[in-house]
């Protein structure tokens, strides 16, 4: 067994790397990391998804690809650049809920939703509103980050917060956690 990638990808998954990479923009989630998110979504049938920072939508046609037709994804983003990318490219999937707004406002305002599966893959529901994300969670809802290991474009000091952040959710007794040291370093939590 290797690292190789041999499935087939999203649909839309080309055109939005063609655009991200024209875009700039370089914070998005690495092809393995992405079809492991594939793979869990596929665990979650009629499920509600929540993706906090979309991006260009990368991650996000992975999601939907393993998603069923009764499931539905609400994913979140601030910059309306990257996020008009994914709308261009996933925007006519009636599953998808496209958010332009601050993901810490979000959360504020919505902290009576429930989900099955969060990817949280930008400051809030992460670094910030760790607690309010997690509480959002359904019993047996995934809690999904990557990037835990050192990353090329991490601005100084960055690593320490990673670090305080696995030792915050090592202290949560709430969820079954299982980090991996494997792609950019993914952890994924079990609500309780």
């Amino acid at each position: 067994m290797t690292n190789e990638i041999n499935y087939q990808f999203p649909i839309a998954y080309l055109n939005i790397d063609s655009a991200t990479k024209a875009s700039g923009f370089d914070m998005a989630s690495d092809v393995l990391t992405c079809s492991l998110l594939r793979t869990l979504a596929a665990t979650k049938p009629s499920g509600n998804f929540l993706e906090l920072g979309t991006g260009t939508g990368l991650s996000t046609s992975w999601i939907l690809d393993g998603m069923d037709e009764k499931s539905s994804l609400i994913s979140i983003d601030a910059d309306d650049k990257f996020l008009n990318i994914a709308n261009k490219y996933l925007g006519n999937d009636n599953r998808l809920t496209l958010v332009l707004t601050d993901g810490g406002e979000w959360i504020q305002k919505s902290k009576d939703k429930k989900f099955d599966y969060i990817f949280a893959d930008t400051w809030h529901g992460k670094y910030l509103l760790l607690d309010e994300a997690i509480e959002m969670l359904n019993t047996g809802g995934l809690y999904i980050i990557d990037d835990m290991l050192p990353q090329p474009n991490w601005p100084e000091g960055h690593q320490d917060k990673a670090i305080r952040l696995i030792k915050e959710l090592e202290s949560h007794e709430d969820l079954y956690l299982t980090k991996q040291v494997w792609a950019t370093g993914i952890v994924i939590g079990v609500k309780k």
